[in-house]
Parts: structure tokens; C-alpha cells; sequence
């Protein structure tokens, strides 16, 4: 399926001071992202699905720090590089699309001229390129009439006409990975999914490796070609898409896809997974999961399982994998 790792995350620990307490955050996560792959990270909030990418390409807050790992891009580690060199990468060669584009966005600068800052702060091309490139950008975004909106400020934009924009301002300089952090948060769904259906138009048209960053089962499940799941900081299920819908073999993954509601069961009832996830103020000695898992056993509640190979390309960190997979065969 996939070929040459154009990102490799080796054994990430990234942690936070939060008052007296240390936050650990991200707890020995590896794996890797193909060329022209589009991959999920999965988890809910707190899990450290964004913590792992930002921290990777040196966007983490200032409580926070690497404490060790590496994110190997094309053969250098991030993580080694100074700022003015991260700089040069991010944008360039990786491109981000944030969460909330209202926020991303400078409100009292033409978002025209935001595009073209991508390109001109990297050298891509003259000032006239710029110009010429951020009206055809703004057309494949599906802008209508690229040249008027061109001067418009992010205030004149619906929600998902902005969100379309922060993509425009990602691909400026042809990144060969995108980075989509909750791309369709707060969009209504028909958006949702013209967002989704855009990147990864873009991502087919440029051959760019794509790693969408959601809470939602249901989109990673639509739109990837393989999904990691997290939880408190740590990986639980790393498979291809097809085999994570016909034979999840983690209990947290199961309880995700019985949490999503189906269009033609209406008298199937919703499985909420009970609890919380917690706060890793202390490194995991056992399973994360275990308070909320309906099979754990004292061995989970005292052995931290180790993410291991089930299947060709499917690694769960689970005591009980194969019997939970045999459950869902």
C-alpha cells in the first residue's frame, strides 16, 4: 500500500508543567506517514492526537517540552533543528490547517494577501507569481470570483468559506505533507464533508501525504487510508482502514465504533463508553484504558501492554487483542 516514510515519529515523550503537576502527555507514540498517504489520528480530546503532529514540527505552548524521540522528515529530525530552520520547513515543505480558521486568521488583513504572505515569506516565487497563483488557489478552493474576494476580509467568509481559505494558505507553497488539525470543527455537516471531499481532491491532484487529526471515527473511517487511535498519550490501534472497520481488536476502538450513531438503526441504542479519560500526571505503568474497559483483567490493571504486531500492518497494545477480535469476527 505504502512505500518510502516521508515522516517518521520515533518514541515521542512530550510532557507539560501544569502548577505543581507534570502533564505527560505524549508517551513513547511512534509511527510513520507514506508519501500520497492520507492517515487518521483518532482520539478524544486530551489524547494527544495534536500534542504528537505540533510537537513534531515545534509548535508546542511554552509550559511545554520534548523530553525526548525523534521526527525524522525526509531524512532530518525535526527535532534537532533551530527555529529559523523549523520556519523554513513549516509552510514550505509541511503545511498546517488549524482548527479554528476565525481565530487562524489575521482580521484586518485581506485574505488574498494572507495567501500571498505564505508564498513571498518562503521566496516560492516573485510577487507577481504570488498574485497570479493565490487567484488559482482561490478557484480551486471553489472561491467564486477569485479576483473580488481576493480583497475581502476573514470576517466577510462563512465558517467553511474560511476553513477553505486556511487550506489555501497550507498548499500556497506545495507542501508535500499537509497537516489537518480537526479540519470541520464547528461546521455544519454537508460542509463538513465538501471540506473532507476537497483535501482529498488536493491531496490526489498533488500527491501529498495528508494526516487528518479528528475526534471523529466517522471521518477518519471515510477519508483515510490508515488510522492510528490514541489515548492518554499513547497508541492503542495502528491498522489500514478496511481492517479497523471489519476487525478492531482493542476494546477503547470497538466502544469508538459503537459510540457512532448508524443511518438505518434507529432502534439500536448508542454505546457511550463510560468514564473519562483521564489526566496522565504520572507515567503509565498499566493499561490507560483499563478503568473504562468492560474486560480488564488484573493484569491490565497492573502490566502496560506493548503495541504489537496481530496482523500484517495491525499493532494493538491489548493483553486480550486476539480475544477481542474474535468477538468482533
Amino acid at each position: 500500500m505504502v512505500s518510502q516514510p516521508l515522516l517518521s515519529i520515533e518514541d515521542l515523550h512530550v510532557e507539560f508543567d501544569r502548577g505543581e503537576d507534570t502533564v505527560y502527555a505524549v508517551n513513547g507514540v511512534s509511527f510513520s506517514i507514506a508519501e500520497g498517504e492520507t492517515l487518521g489520528i483518532v482520539g478524544e480530546s486530551g489524547s494527544g492526537k495534536s500534542v504528537t503532529l505540533m510537537s513534531a514540527i515545534g509548535l508546542i505552548r511554552e509550559n511545554g517540552r520534548i523530553r525526548s524521540g525523534r521526527a525524522v522528515f525526509q531524512g532530518t529530525d525535526l527535532l534537532k533543528l533551530s527555529e529559523r530552520q523549523l520556519e523554513d520547513v513549516r509552510g514550505r515543505e509541511i503545511g498546517v490547517v488549524f482548527q479554528d480558521p476565525m481565530t487562524s486568521l489575521n482580521p484586518v488583513m485581506r485574505i488574498g494577501d494572507q495567501i500571498m504572505e505564505a508564498m513571498l515569506a518562503h521566496h516560492f516565487c516573485s510577487h507577481r507569481e504570488a498574485f497570479e497563483r493565490t487567484l488559482q488557489l482561490l478557484h480551486e478552493m471553489g472561491i467564486p470570483e477569485p479576483k473580488a474576494r481576493f480583497r475581502n476580509y476573514p470576517h466577510e467568509f462563512s465558517g467553511g468559506m474560511r476553513q477553505r481559505i486556511m487550506i489555501a494558505i497550507a498548499l500556497a507553497c506545495e507542501p508535500q505533507l499537509l497537516i489537518a488539525d480537526e479540519p470541520t470543527t464547528a461546521l455544519d455537516v454537508t460542509v463538513q464533508m465538501q471540506i473532507l471531499a476537497l483535501l482529498q481532491e488536493q491531496r490526489r491532484k498533488r500527491n501529498m501525504a495528508v494526516a487528518i487529526i479528528t475526534h471523529d471515527f466517522g471521518v477518519a473511517t471515510n477519508f483515510c487510508d490508515r488510522i492510528i487511535v490514541l489515548y492518554a498519550g499513547q497508541i492503542m490501534e495502528v491498522a489500514d482502514t478496511g481492517t479497523f472497520i471489519r476487525e478492531s481488536a482493542h476494546p477503547y476502538t470497538v466502544g469508538l465504533k459503537h459510540s457512532i450513531i448508524e443511518i438505518g438503526h434507529r432502534s439500536k441504542p448508542l454505546k457511550p463508553i463510560p468514564g473519562m479519560a483521564p489526566t496522565v500526571t504520572e507515567m503509565p505503568r498499566s493499561c490507560s484504558f483499563a478503568p473504562r474497559c468492560p474486560l480488564a483483567t488484573d493484569r491490565c490493571r497492573n502490566e502496560l501492554p506493548q503495541l504489537r504486531e496481530i496482523g500484517p500492518g495491525h499493532w494493538v497494545a491489548c493483553h486480550r487483542a486476539e480475544e477481542v477480535l474474535a468477538d468482533v469476527i
